[in-house]
């Protein structure tokens, strides 16, 4: 089998190679005539590349590399960078180096000399042999150990083939199975969509600065995995500042601006001091505003330019205030939706949702009911310094429940906090019995019938002024029926075309059939007066 030549690619030290002038250059160390000779590496061809206005001294380096090993062609290249310390340039002229070389792998080995140059080209030349742009293995030479005078010196071979090191993707890998672990609170998923979605938002963490967008069901767990998010960023250094949590639906009205953006003394009566406002106070941290689809228009349009130019006008104030901060924006509504009806901007959204992530409902991981509760007791342990258990009989009939069709889970993880809390405290001698989880299934399913018919329309029941109890005290036909009709009559601008479309076939055969008068009569055994399109008040 024929042996591959030794290609050696490296710079010109301007300083190393040199030497001292008023010392004998075969003396003394010099990196590029080094590692040339060393008895055990023979160096075939060394192509060394140089800045063109130190083209004396590579021919010097060159002629001396041929005296001291007459085997080694060397092979120069003057090349053109303006600034050593400049990035981008190094880079791409490195770059541009190795797309324009001839590569022979059948026959030739590579080697990469890192030990000259600037660090900026060290770094690069690192990052293009990682990249494959350099199909070499590194070397660094090192000087001998003092009071030797061998000009020769030592070197390494260094393999970027990582497959070699078990032990480091060994690491990595538990490092990032911690990471994964923290943001899941240390709970142990077993939901295997979730785990990949917990995967994607580590992935974006820790890469991104860019706002993301976490959506979901109310109690999902939006707020929390926010919070593990800010956790994780400022464990690795990203982030100095707060973790800032804001409900943007209990800042509705005049209040919404001075709230998030301050105000200063005096801008509005009852202003009698300055506000700092939640932005300024995330300021090299996070922000994180859930519901972020009932902020209004002024307020969308405000944070929208705070997140493109970092700056904003507190209320009242003549100058702008500046604040860095990430966003993590939650929604429980379909903000796409919103942005077609306009009332979400458009380019409010494209700009929060760049990373999108839809966080599942308890009832898509059901296979995480059981180990959220032993996570829930945990919480009320630490919070009550009391130890909580549930008997095996217990514990299995209440995971019956949590995953039959029976059990809902409307409010999600904070339904199953409460849950587990209602239990822990009725529990005697730290455990959870038969008898408390019936009570518990029973309070649970009584609060969801009523809830599952009433929560999915409230605004449609608003809208006809009926109240909850008038509601509840209606037979569960009667209120599917009554949300059907109440649609139609919001959609129509008359009594007579709600009657028409509701009674479409009923009253084709009758003469001097009315059906606006049966609709009437209809509504009048709920106490509901007519309102069609023409009064509407909400969207």
């Amino acid at each position: 089998m024929e042996t591959k030549q030794t290609v050696l690619i490296g710079f010109l030290g301007t300083a190393l190679d040199r030497g001292p002038r008023n010392a004998q250059r075969w003396e003394l160390w010099r990196p590029s005539v080094g590692i040339c000779q060393q008895d055990d590496l023979l160096i075939d061809v060394f192509e060394l590349l140089h800045s063109r206005r130190f083209t004396a001294l590579a021919e010097q380096i060159a002629a001396d590399i041929t005296s001291v090993s007459p085997e080694t062609r060397v092979v120069l290249h003057g090349i053109e960078i303006q600034d050593a310390w400049d990035f981008e340039e190094v880079y791409g002229v490195l770059l541009d180096f190795a797309r324009s070389y001839s590569w022979n792998l059948d026959e030739r080995e590579y080697l990469l000399h890192i030990t000259t140059g600037t660090h900026v080209a060290q770094i690069c030349l690192f990052l293009l042999a990682e990249a494959r742009y350099f199909p070499a293995k590194l070397v660094q030479s090192s000087p001998p150990a003092p009071p030797e005078r061998d000009s020769r010196g030592t070197y390494r071979i260094i393999d970027l083939d990582l497959s070699k090191y078990d032990s480091i993707i060994s690491r990595f890998h538990k490092v990032r199975s911690s990471d994964l672990s923290f943001l899941k609170s240390g709970i142990a998923t077993r939901n295997e969509n979730f785990n990949q979605l917990i995967e994607r938002i580590e992935r974006v963490a820790l890469a991104s600065k860019e706002p993301m967008l976490l959506l979901g069901p109310t109690g999902a767990g939006k707020s929390r995995l926010a919070k593990r998010v800010y956790e994780l960023k400022k464990s690795r250094n990203q982030l100095s500042g707060a973790f800032v949590d804001v409900n943007c639906a209990t800042i509705r009205g005049d209040a919404a601006m001075s709230a998030l953006f301050g105000h200063v003394k005096g801008a509005f009566t009852g202003a009698v001091q300055k506000r700092e406002g939640y932005l300024l106070s995330a300021n090299g941290g996070m922000l994180f505003l859930d519901e972020i689809g009932e902020l209004g228009p002024d307020e969308q349009a405000m944070l929208l330019r705070a997140l493109e130019e970092k700056t904003f006008f507190p209320v009242g104030a003549d100058g702008e205030a500046r604040s860095d901060f990430q966003l993590i924006a939650g929604s429980n509504r379909d903000l796409q939706s919103l942005a077609r009806q306009g009332s979400f901007r458009d380019d409010l959204l494209a700009r929060i949702n760049l990373w999108s992530f839809k966080l599942p409902g308890l009832n898509e991981r059901q296979e995480d009911i059981a180990p959220n509760i032993e996570y829930e007791l945990e919480r009320y342990a630490e919070k009550h310094n009391r130890q909580i258990s549930l008997n095996k009989e217990a514990r299995e009939l209440f995971l019956r429940f949590a995953t039959s069709p029976l059990a809902l889970w409307q409010a999600n993880f904070r339904d199953l906090n409460a849950a587990v809390t209602r239990m822990a405290t009725l529990s005697s001698a730290g455990r959870i019995t038969v008898e408390i989880v019936e009570e518990e299934i029973r309070r649970l399913t009584d609060a969801w019938q009523t809830a599952d018919s009433l929560a999915p329309h409230e605004e449609l029941y608003s809208y006809f002024g009926i109240t909850r109890h008038t509601l509840e005290e209606l037979d569960k036909f009667d209120r599917v029926q009554l949300v059907e009709v109440l649609k139609v009559c919001k959609q129509c601008r008359s009594l007579a075309e709600a009657g028409r479309l509701l009674f479409a076939h009923s009253g084709k055969e009758k003469p001097n059939y009315n059906p606006a008068d049966r609709l009437r009569k209809y509504l009048a055994r709920f106490n509901i007066a007519w309102k069609g399109r023409s009064h509407q008040s909400i969207a």
